[in-house]
């Protein structure tokens, strides 16, 4: 799937950004229903109405408000208010929110017999804030200008999955459009893909797919005022992104828009706010704030624990679910790791739940033995190759270590970051230390920078034998997920590497490219569950947990929906009458 490193490159940065701004996603409950019940149940019971201000208090600013260089999960959601695509997510609550619907198209695509093309129609009526009609040609372009060197940062896929992609520069320089994007007529659009591609709908949910009307392009000031396509337009955007004001899109049609409500008559976001004064206004909610929601910050141990057994305020709190894995790297080039019986001990020793306790506690992080989520759309299959229990099993790992020629135990050392952010942080690393001393294992921590810590585990050439790391997918599918981490074939030794195991399995990558052409979801989930569980056997990492992220809302909001596929509060759901 992803093969270049500036593929690996944006995935990382966005998935790792998520956790960073507070959780704009997590991993969450087993079950279904009672994902879909902690957000139905925040906020005030009542049937939403239309109308009102929604304020939203963010920690970081809406930057780049340009589809060319967004993803369509950046910013809480609040793009989507204003680009729409071809495709997007299904705007419901808990796991059925993990499904892809369409927006723009009239269905999913049609895809040719090996899913190396993709055709879509346009929905009659569809209408620019200024009235004029979107066309396929304009969604060409937008993807098109998404090549240009000055419009970088968006999702990377399509400059290597596109025909001619990865040598495309965009159409500034030459006028130049790319000729694997075929638009017959104004309601017709055909990708064809370098090889098959079973996941394109859900790529096609990424803000390159919004329509952009090339008269309208004003290059890299867009972000200014950009054309919109959604529910809502920006009326403004001060200090990139700092302020941004959206009203009502009069020309946009809620009957060609099955997942967008737009209740609020006017949407203010607010950002470059401290985390801690952001959930002191929610708290309070006074004036402008009972109607406030924040997209990306979380509620951390101690505010929970203040919060205790009020029941108002509980009332008020979401819980965020995504597809996102905390874990162990171990790089098997580095000694003692080369023996699989080390890595087993490891695995055995891990005591999940005082990791979990570094991490927050129970209500924040949840213990995993897989790599994929437990969700059903990532393809989940139970597995646990190397029991620990809950607490971990010194005795076992003390056997296996005996068995990988160190009877008397050894020493190690850990990398981890010294940034306060409960995922890879000193405190989860001196859990980790305290339970492989039990097993007889000696851990020396070695903690870096943030950016220090990253650059030195995406470096092939100088990747730690053992450190913590985490990763992230784009949508909820087995693909973005084990690729970038165990495709061979995506080793990059003079970029950034995430196969930190530097896995080149011949068997695996066949496997990822077969289930690479199902177009059936059910289907490919079931086969990267089983590809999971036989990467496991080889304890190339040990699972720690998935974060969980709990937000506040304020009193007057109503109709909160937290999905699988982000774990933000969606923002086109919520209602403040």
């Amino acid at each position: 799937m992803l093969r270049h490193a500036q593929i690996s490159r944006r995935v990382a940065a966005v998935a790792v950004s998520l956790v960073l701004a507070g959780g704009a996603a997590a991993c969450g409950p087993k079950d279904g229903a009672d994902k879909a019940g902690a957000g139905d149940k925040a906020g005030p019971a009542g049937a939403p109405q239309k109308g009102g201000t929604l304020t939203v208090l963010n920690n970081e600013p809406q930057e780049d408000f340009d589809p060319a260089r967004l993803y369509t999960s950046g910013g809480g959601n609040v793009p989507s208010l204003v680009f729409r695509t071809l495709t997007t997510r299904n705007r419901e609550s808990g796991a059925p929110g993990a499904k892809v619907v369409p927006d723009l198209a009239t269905d999913l695509g049609k895809p040719n017999a090996d899913a190396t093309e993709w055709t879509y129609t346009l929905k009659d009526g569809l209408k620019y804030e200024d009235g004029s009609p979107i066309t396929t040609a304009d969604i060409k372009y937008g993807i098109e200008r998404s090549f240009a060197a000055e419009l970088s940062g968006g999702a990377p896929y399509l400059r290597d999955w596109l025909v001619g992609g990865d040598t495309y520069e965009g159409p500034y320089k030459d006028g130049k459009g790319l000729d694997s994007i075929v638009v017959p007529d104004t309601k017709t659009i055909t990708f064809k893909l370098r090889k098959p591609q079973g996941d394109f709908p859900f790529v096609a949910t990424q803000t390159q797919f919004a329509p952009v009307p090339k008269a309208k392009d004003t290059g890299v000031k867009y972000e200014e005022h950009p054309i919109s396509s959604g529910p809502y337009k920006v009326v403004k955007n001060e200090n990139d992104g700092e302020h941004l004001t959206l009203e009502r899109n009069e020309h946009w049609d809620q009957k060609t828009d099955d997942e967008r409500k737009a209740y609020p008559d006017l949407i203010d976001v607010r950002a470059g706010l401290d985390a801690a004064v952001i959930n002191q206004r929610l708290t309070t909610g006074s004036g402008p704030d009972a109607a406030a929601i924040t997209t990306d910050t979380n509620l951390g141990p101690a505010e929970l624990a203040q919060i205790g057994d009020n029941k108002e305020l509980a009332a008020r709190v979401g819980t965020g679910h995504f597809g996102y894995i905390n874990y162990l790297a171990f790089n098997p080039k580095v000694a003692p790791f080369d023996n699989p019986k080390v890595r087993q001990a490891v695995s055995h020793a891990i005591n999940r739940t005082s990791v979990i306790n570094a991490a927050g506690g129970s209500a924040l992080a949840e213990p995993a033995t897989t790599f994929l989520p437990e969700h059903e759309a990532f393809g989940h299959l139970a597995y646990d190759h190397f029991p620990a229990g809950k607490t971990g099993d010194p005795a076992k790992a003390k056997e296996v270590l005996k068995e990988a020629g160190y009877p008397d135990g050894l020493t190690i050392t850990l990398t981890h970051s010294n940034a306060q952010n409960r995922q890879t942080s000193p405190e989860v690393a001196t859990a980790v230390q305290q339970a492989l001393a039990a097993a007889g294992i000696t851990v020396k921590l070695e903690g870096l920078e943030g950016n220090a810590f990253n650059q030195r585990r995406w470096d092939a050439k100088n990747t730690p034998g053992f450190f913590l790391s985490r990763w992230g997918a784009d949508w909820p599918s087995g693909g973005p997920f084990l690729a970038p981490i165990f495709d061979g074939r995506q080793i990059v030794t003079n970029g950034s590497n995430y196969n930190h195991a530097q896995l080149d399995d011949p068997a695996v990558n066949a496997e990822i490219d077969e289930i690479a052409k199902l177009t059936d979801t059910a289907a490919a989930a079931k086969r990267w569950g089983a590809l999971d569980k036989k990467i496991g056997e080889q304890a190339l990492d040990v699972p720690l947990f998935h974060p969980v992220y709990k937000r506040l809302v304020g009193k007057d909001v109503k109709n909160v929906v937290i999905s699988d596929w982000t774990g933000v509060l969606d923002i086109s759901q919520v209602a403040v009458k």
